[in-house]
């Protein structure tokens, strides 16, 4: 009998994979479904699997020197810090993500973290809760009109954010040091230098993805530079922002609000998690939300899909359609050629 491709999925907090196993099951895959929270605990699987599937598991160096077949990687989402990414192409193994998927949620989840902040509504809704209805508990909440919104990374959900901001009468801004001449200008957008942004923005919208370059790109010096009344949204990755900086300038009134949708240490990828462990979550200026800015039900159904047929695709010998690096797809039954 012929051997079925094994495609190992590191992690899922689905609850089932419903979606995944017809799509698979019909390119004639054998599917192996764990939970890992530790590179180590793949390595087993990982050595003769034909694909893996990853959502908040590492799959690094260590992982793919022990890949004896892997054709493909293929993420569950856009970022791909979470894959050695130069470790899978020196192998000959593709790495996939799934794109545009979220920009509507992410953009949509940025600015009611923005608008939550602005207008107070967490303070508000904890005052009334215990019994004290005084408009003055939020003071002092400015008017958004005419104020400074600066956006980090203009990315696809950037310039989402942007199209969605200018309604409340804000002027935008933005730090991109990659974006292609002529994008922000047409946007209407002014492209500044760092420093710039972080003294103009009353409001800094971080929609940074997670590079050794942006790893902590706010940190206690960058802090330092911005508005007292200035608010932090960050819906991009968690380790952009040093969050130990963070807590300090948010705990001695330099900062005045910060809403995130992902921590430096993102609890989800943690076997032990307690809240107690964190600084932030002692703070009444801040909001957090456990990663669901890409949230919705048809966003993740669309991950799920596309994610899962990356990997279909891949081991029928057709090229996947979002692929993050260049391996040569060729050779008899569809076989990796390891250039």
């Amino acid at each position: 009998m012929a051997r079925k491709p094994k495609v190992v999925i590191t992690d899922y907090d689905y609850g089932n994979l419903d979606i995944e196993l017809p799509i698979l099951e019909a390119a004639g895959a054998r599917v192996v479904a764990l939970q890992a929270k530790s590179e180590e605990e793949l390595f087993e699987e990982a050595r003769d699997c034909d694909a893996i599937m990853n959502q908040y598991a590492r799959v690094g160096s260590a992982t793919i020197d022990r890949m004896e077949r892997c054709r493909v990687i293929a993420r569950y989402g856009v970022g791909v810090d979470i894959v050695d990414v130069e470790a899978a192409t020196r192998k000959g193994i593709l790495v996939t993500n799934v794109r545009d998927y979220c920009t509507d949620e992410v953009a949509d989840h940025a600015i009611a973290l923005w608008l939550a902040l602005a207008r107070k509504l967490i303070r508000y809704d904890a005052a009334i809760r215990n019994g004290i209805w005084r408009w003055q508990m939020g003071k002092p909440v400015c008017r958004l009109k005419g104020r400074t919104m600066g956006i980090v990374s203009f990315g696809k959900i950037g310039q989402a954010i942007a199209e969605r901001a200018k309604a409340f009468g804000v002027t935008i801004i933005a730090y991109d040091p990659y974006l292609a001449e002529g994008i922000a200008e047409a946007k209407g957008v002014a492209l500044v230098g760092k420093d710039e942004i972080l003294a103009r923005s009353d409001y800094l919208m971080m929609q940074v993805p997670m590079t050794a370059e942006s790893h902590h790109f706010l940190g206690e010096a960058e802090l330092a530079k911005m508005r007292k009344d200035a608010i932090i949204v960050n819906t991009g990755r968690g380790p952009t922002i040093d969050n130990r900086a963070l807590a300090k300038a948010l705990a001695e009134g330099r900062i005045a609000g910060a809403g995130l949708d992902d921590l430096e240490e993102e609890p989800a990828k943690l076997r032990n998690w307690n809240p107690s462990s964190n600084p932030l979550f002692s703070l009444e200026n801040l909001i957090v939300t456990s990663h669901v800015a890409y949230y919705s039900e048809e966003s993740i159904r669309l991950a799920r899909e596309t994610a899962a047929s990356e990997v279909a695709r891949v081991l029928k010998g057709e090229r996947p359609l979002n692929p993050v690096n260049e391996v040569s797809l060729g050779g008899q039954d569809g076989d990796l050629r390891r250039d």
